[in-house]
């Protein structure tokens, strides 16, 4: 498996992760009844800080899936994985800092540290763009 997919893959995981935590701490507030099973919001509002930031960050991954995991994908498909595998883990790396980030705090600092690793993320996607257009027109 190329660099790229195992970052694609490392992507996909961590999305999960936080659907499956998110979704382990809405069960046990079900359990506890300290909310109805139908008390929810999809950005956990009324809940505590801590759930809403991580409905917020499984969000983040699920809008960044398409783009950033489109371009590795598309890389992978062409057969163009050499322009992405050397970045992919770097890719996998900021995702997972902003999410932790996002996690841990909503501070002005926080966010603008969570905003670098976007920032990251974005230019990786404008460089792999720009090289799968040129390798397009090779």
């Amino acid at each position: 498996m190329s660099t790229t997919l195992l970052a694609l893959l490392g992507f996909l995981s961590w999305t999960l992760f936080l659907l499956v935590l998110m979704e382990a701490l809405r069960s046990r507030l079900v359990l506890t009844r300290v909310v109805p099973a139908n008390g929810f919001s999809p950005d956990n509002a009324g809940l505590s800080p801590f759930m809403q930031r991580l409905a917020r960050a499984h969000a983040n991954c699920i809008e960044g899936l398409p783009l950033f995991g489109g371009f590795m994908l598309l890389a992978v498909v062409a057969g163009k994985s050499s322009l992405t595998d050397p970045l992919a883990g770097v890719l996998l790396a900021a995702r997972i800092v902003q999410s932790a980030i996002h996690l841990a705090s909503n501070s002005p600092h926080a966010v603008t540290a969570r905003f670098t690793a976007f920032a990251v993320q974005m230019g990786l996607a404008v460089f792999w763009a720009v090289a799968l257009l040129r390798a397009g027109w090779s």
